[in-house]
């Protein structure tokens, strides 16, 4: 009897000790080893039984029908935007079992992914970090218009999504270093409006849930109570983000490793840099994309034509 609790445990928790194997969509694929782990999430690489091809299962578990339908939504903003060539495409998904938390009941969704050996655009960075070989400054600028193009994407879909947790960390890397925005759990409607305290804590809280501390706008770390919320949330992170590809880390990074408040920080705005050896032009681009107030804060249009601009600059000096 203490084993079967056990093993009910063990399965609850998601643990593949038992299960060497998973069925998506009539599909088998053999768990080859394990990969990563996130707050919601635990991702290994598997083998398709039929073809011998190698994917990325993604396994959420579901303590709650919220939980659940997070993770629909999820898949299905992943399927609705497969095609395009800067958002990972999503082979197939499954949910399994109906959450129930009255009862301490889970469910699971799987999605099956594209596995990419070169890892995440963290991954790169954490690489040429120890080899002190930081990013050419146009293979940067390059790989930063085809993320901006993805985020795009997503604002200009109807109604507008934000994606709400871009990090290099959620950028996946093809072996040409082709960058694929991934990881949809904490996108939704971009625009928000907020008209009472309760509707400002829910959104706070659900930030600081699924929103990557150290990559959050500030509005999203204090939310007024009479305030409107937009898809610029996304250009503060996609700010922070072209910083770490230029520094290494986020700009808020060696706050939070100093034990210092990252929201204090971040709602003040200043943003120092490090040495390093590229053009005034990326930088200013960081200033105006982390602007403290996000009405003032650029649109991705904007980031793209600013991009675009550098891009025409690097082959004109070819």
């Amino acid at each position: 009897m203490e084993i079967e609790i056990f093993l009910r445990q063990l399965k609850k928790m998601g643990c593949l000790c038992f299960k060497q194997a998973v069925e998506v969509e009539g599909e088998r694929y053999k768990i080859i080893k394990h990969i990563a782990d996130g707050g919601f999430s635990s991702v290994h690489l598997v083998e398709n039984s039929r073809t011998g091809k190698r994917y990325a299962v993604k396994r959420i578990t579901c303590h709650s029908i919220e939980d659940q339908n997070i993770a629909k939504a999820e898949i299905e903003i992943n399927r609705r935007f497969s095609q395009h060539p800067n958002i990972v495409t999503l082979v197939g998904a499954e949910l399994t079992g109906s959450a129930d938390i009255v009862h301490d009941v889970t469910s699971e969704v799987i999605m099956v992914l594209p596995f990419y050996e070169r890892g995440t655009l963290h991954d790169e960075l954490e690489r040429r970090k120890v080899s002190r070989s930081p990013l050419p400054h146009s293979s940067l600028v390059t790989m930063f218009h085809a993320i901006s193009l993805a985020v795009r994407e997503l604002h200009s879909s109807s109604p507008p999504l934000a994606h709400r947790d871009i990090k290099p960390h959620n950028i996946l890397l093809s072996r040409d270093m082709t960058p694929l925005l991934m990881d949809f759990g904490s996108c939704s409607p971009a625009r928000v409006s907020v008209r009472n305290m309760r509707e400002a804590q829910y959104l706070q809280d659900t930030a600081a849930e699924r929103s990557s501390m150290c990559y959050r706008p500030p509005e999203l770390f204090q939310v007024s109570s009479s305030c409107d919320i937009d898809e610029r949330t996304d250009i503060w992170s996609l700010g922070c983000l072209l910083y770490a590809m230029m520094c290494g880390h986020s700009p808020y990074d060696p706050v939070y490793e100093r034990g210092d408040s990252v929201a204090l920080a971040v709602q003040a705005g200043k943003i120092e840099f490090e040495e390093h050896g590229y053009s005034e032009d990326l930088v200013q681009l960081v200033t105006e994309m982390t602007n403290v107030d996000i009405n003032f804060r650029i649109t991705i249009e904007t980031v793209i034509e600013r991009v675009e601009s550098l891009l025409h600059q690097n082959i004109n000096a070819v």
